[in-house]
């Protein structure tokens, strides 16, 4: 042979690359290949699970944002039915007041009336009695014309007192 190859040799070497591949593999790629796998499996079931949490999460927002809306419109109502019931206390208090302002001015004119009349009367009474005075004075004075006796009491000032 004129290159010396020796296929035995090289046969051989082949039969121990193939070995050495063969116990490669089962050595280090496959449990390699199972624990990149089994890892990105793990970071898979990560994600999924972060996922799931993120939809939950959304779902938890959206009923919170839901009793939010929900607490908002019964705050707005509470306060409305309070400016209603606040509004129809005012309403009350001043027809309240009012009815009052009525009873008093009513009290007062009753009073007015009474103490006009009461007035009156004792006017009229010390009216009667000046003239029952005045007529008694002149009837004691005899012999002198009445009108005359009159206007000379009047002019003396104290025409109505006995003298």
């Amino acid at each position: 042979m004129p290159l010396k190859i020796d296929w035995q040799q090289i046969l051989l070497h082949w039969m121990n690359l193939a070995i050495l591949i063969g116990g490669l593999y089962f050595l280090l790629y496959k449990p390699v290949k199972d624990f990149m796998e089994k890892r990105e499996a793990h970071y898979r079931e990560l994600d999924r699970q972060a996922a799931g949490k993120l939809e939950e999460a959304e779902q938890i927002k959206a009923a919170c944002q839901a009793k939010l809306d929900g607490a908002e419109a019964e705050i707005h109502e509470a306060r409305s039915k309070a400016q209603q019931a606040a509004q129809q206390a005012a309403d009350a208090q001043l027809a309240q007041a009012q009815e009052q302002a009525r009873q008093i001015v009513a009290k007062a004119r009753t009073e007015a009336e009474q103490r006009r009349e009461r007035v009156l009367r004792e006017s009229q009474r010390e009216l009667r009695q000046l003239a029952a005075a005045a007529a008694r004075k002149l009837a004691a004075q005899p012999g002198t014309d009445p009108f005359d006796q009159f206007l000379n009491l009047a002019e003396e000032g104290g025409a109505h007192e006995d003298r």
